[in-house]
């Protein structure tokens, strides 16, 4: 597999907002399996597109490039091909760098009802990347959410453990229900989310948290949830709603309060 495939493959993967790690072999000396300039992929998961080589020395690389996609950082590691260094007999030496692609925050919205769909444009248009949540397939589908990295027809409270939520993740929970927002709070400040977001009126929220806090989970508390969800506009529709939203994620993102800009003078 070319360079030009492994290039044109990274390019696809920022486009729709994959992390990834692109290994590119630097420098080389004696015997190795690849030389100068070789590339490979490495996704998360840890499944590969293209090879700098294959044998132990790829797979330390892979292992590397994966801790490197958690970590957020790149990283140049050194690779002796001998039996003392990793075991290998190519006896040359390899110099491999890891250059680490990721999206600095990834939404998930849990409900596929009008604020979301009105939450993605927003999303799209901000480049955000976002997964939907919702088990009614008639409306969680790829019809409304054009560009969702990934759509799930499941129950949102249920599809938790099949999420990759991490500290760079937003939780927006606007459900068809009280009941299905009150599981998916639950469920949600139980992750390592940086945000987390809840619709609802004043007394739906105190009524939930009542319960919750029953449970020792404490949202009230917790500075990661912001419920009712969004900053204070005014706005009353889907619209107007999903922007304020939208301004409330980044804001966090940011970690800045929400003021007029005239007032920071």
């Amino acid at each position: 597999m070319s360079n030009h495939n492994v290039i044109s493959k990274l390019n696809e993967d920022i486009f729709n907002k994959k992390n990834v790690a692109c290994v590119t072999v630097i420098n080389t000396e004696g015997s190795v399996p690849r030389d100068s300039g070789s590339k490979m992929l490495v996704y998360e998961d840890g499944s590969i597109y293209g090879t700098v080589g294959g044998g132990r020395a790829e797979k330390i690389a892979i292992d590397e490039a994966v801790k490197a996609i958690k970590e957020g950082k790149n990283k140049k590691i050194e690779l002796n091909l001998t039996p003392k260094g990793i075991d290998a007999l190519c006896m040359g030496r390899q110099e491999i760098f890891i250059e680490v692609y990721l999206w600095p925050l990834k939404v998930f919205i849990m409900g596929g009802g009008h604020v979301s769909k009105s939450l993605s444009y927003v999303l799209d248009f901000l480049s955000i990347p976002y997964t939907v949540v919702d088990d009614r397939k008639d409306i969680a589908n790829r019809d409304n959410f054009k560009n969702a990295v990934e759509i799930i027809n499941e129950f949102p409270h249920k599809a938790f453990s099949k999420l990759k939520i991490d500290k760079n993740s937003y939780i927006v929970i606007v459900t068809r229900g009280h009941s299905l927002d009150k599981e998916c709070l639950e469920e949600a400040i139980k992750t390592d989310a940086k945000y987390i977001g809840m619709i609802g009126s004043r007394s739906k929220v105190k009524e939930i948290f009542k319960i919750l806090n029953k449970k020792k989970l404490y949202p009230d508390k917790d500075k990661r949830v912001f419920s009712p969800i969004g900053v204070n506009t005014g706005g009353k529709t889907p619209n107007e709603i999903a922007v304020s939203i939208a301004a409330e994620i980044l804001a966090v993102s940011n970690n800045v309060k929400p003021v007029h800009m005239k007032e920071a003078i």
